[in-house]
């Protein structure tokens, strides 16, 4: 079992109808039919969202999306109507609202994976494959690949694992046209966003996206190129044969497989609250990979 540990009551503004609780995001719908993405603070790990948020998390994701969103614009159009606050709306939902087209989505993950790790590393160790792609041998946790490749994922629900599938699944759940435009898409967004992190000393290992369309035309939706959705490696500290620094909640990953957690992740029992240093470290990566990414400075 796992999920919210405290699933939050969502806030009701007049004029916007709440359609969903994700892990990290609240779903509304205004008058006009648009969507209206909130993004929090929560944090998930492991399959459960944790009781314990990290400050300005949202509004990090947020605002580094929508700066990879200006930088892909001549690549994949995007969701993106405004960033204004909807009339009533709470003073804590500046910076990490988004309004948006409602698209009629796509139930793919969309992975691109430069390196070789996690969940595609496990499946390389057994079979030499990920996805179904065959690699060469000899490639170790954190291995360049020798080119960027595309494995998809089916999307989980809250508390499930999303899981691998092969291209030839994604074109026979969405057909073949359009899984060569998930693959196209992907592969081209990647290759751009690796070259922009790597001018900036970081290394983006992989990375996930959403599309959808918008009548004919597919779109690049939710969150982009954000520490919750790739792998972030410093450059400078890059070896491949172990487990790569990140600019993600590496920090409460390891607090929560540490002894002093006395959580046991094999349990159903659900994780305890993050002590502060934690949530301090780990909001100090998440704003950390903005600036270095953006050249911006956070305030």
């Amino acid at each position: 079992m796992s999920g919210f540990v405290e699933k939050p009551e969502p806030v009701e503004v007049p004029g916007l109808v709440h359609l969903h609780t994700g892990k990290v995001r609240e779903l509304y719908q205004n008058t006009a039919g648009d969507l209206v993405m909130v993004a929090s603070d929560r944090l998930s790990a492991y399959d459960w969202v944790l009781p314990s948020e990290i400050p300005d998390k949202g509004r990090v994701l947020t605002q580094l999306s929508l700066w990879w969103f200006d930088k892909l614009a001549d690549l994949a159009p995007n969701h993106v109507i405004s960033t204004e606050l909807p009339e009533g709306a709470p003073a804590d939902w500046a910076g990490r609202t988004l309004i948006c087209k409602s698209l009629k989505m796509l139930p793919v993950e969309c992975v691109a994976r430069g390196y070789l790790t996690g969940s595609g590393l496990a499946e390389y160790q057994e079979s030499r494959t990920v996805c179904g792609l065959a690699l060469p041998e000899g490639l170790v946790d954190g291995s360049e690949l020798p080119a960027p490749i595309f494995t998809p994922a089916t999307k989980a629900e809250v508390g499930e694992h999303d899981e691998n599938v092969s291209y030839e699944e994604v074109a026979r759940q969405v057909g073949a046209e359009t899984a060569a435009q998930l693959r196209q898409a992907t592969l081209a967004v990647y290759g751009r966003a690796r070259d922009i992190a790597r001018d900036r000393g970081i290394i983006l290992a992989d990375t996930k996206f959403e599309f959808g369309f918008d009548n004919d035309t597919l779109v690049l939706a939710d969150e982009v190129l954000t520490p919750d959705s790739s792998r972030f490696w410093p450059a400078d500290e890059w070896q491949p044969g172990r487990a790569q620094p990140s600019f993600d909640k590496q920090y409460v990953r390891d607090w929560l497989t540490s002894a002093e957690s006395g959580w046991d992740r094999r349990s159903e029992q659900p994780p305890p609250p993050l002590p502060e240093q934690v949530v301090e470290a780990t909001r100090a990566k998440y704003i950390e990979a903005y600036e270095r990414l953006t050249g911006n400075t956070w305030s």
